[in-house]
């Protein structure tokens, strides 16, 4: 019988970060989760996941990412010209490994594949929107302009940046709002089907 979920395990968040690029360099780490049930499973996670600033909470996984903009100027003897806008984020995804101590209920751990996974999902899916934002941020700068001098390029860069660093947290934080109304009703979907394709498959053998 499948077991309860509860909504005291905090949808992983990132902190607020500025705008990512197309070039994306992502890297994993991990903390060991030692529970053999559900709950003691859901304790460490409570226990042992990354501290997130924004929240001054821990949660199940987290995303630290560090972005850096290479803007290019022009003068050609009369403006300034914004020439080339690159932009390169770092992401180290901080998730859950499962280690746990003695035998398994195969309940617990199929509840622990399919929690995974989410949780994964949700960290890959906080890059893919700072990704999709430096795409924004690179198109905005490289727009045809012309200034009277490098330095109004530069605050116009700056502004430009300002602005699209603003859309990008609204929509992390979007993010992050609805996948904590979905999360009970999304978990429990995914526990149904992979319980469900789990006994399919037992009975076949």
């Amino acid at each position: 019988m499948m077991k309860k979920i509860f909504l005291s395990l905090i949808i992983a968040a990132s902190a607020a970060v500025p705008a990512a690029a197309e070039t994306v360099a992502k890297s994993y780490s991990y903390f060991n989760i030692r529970g053999t049930t559900f709950e003691q499973i859901e304790k460490d996670l409570s226990n042992r996941g990354p501290h997130v600033k924004s929240t001054g909470l821990r949660h199940p996984g987290a995303t630290r990412m560090n972005f850096t903009t290479k803007i290019g100027y022009a003068n050609d003897g009369r403006y300034c010209h914004i020439v080339s806008a690159d932009t390169v984020v770092k992401a180290r995804i901080i998730l859950p490994r499962w280690k746990p101590r003695g035998r398994v209920d195969p309940e617990d751990r199929i509840f622990w594949d399919t929690l995974f996974a989410d949780i994964k999902r949700h960290e890959d899916r906080h890059v893919e929107i700072a990704k999709a934002h430096a795409r924004e941020l690179e198109q905005a700068l490289k727009k045809p302009a012309r200034f009277r001098d490098c330095d109004a390029a530069a605050a116009k860069a700056k502004e430009i940046t300002s602005k699209t660093l603003a859309r990008h947290d609204r929509a992390q934080l979007e993010f992050d709002r609805v996948e904590t109304i979905n999360f009970e009703s999304r978990l429990l979907r995914l526990l149904s089907y992979r319980i469900e394709r789990a006994e399919k498959a037992a009975k076949k053998r």
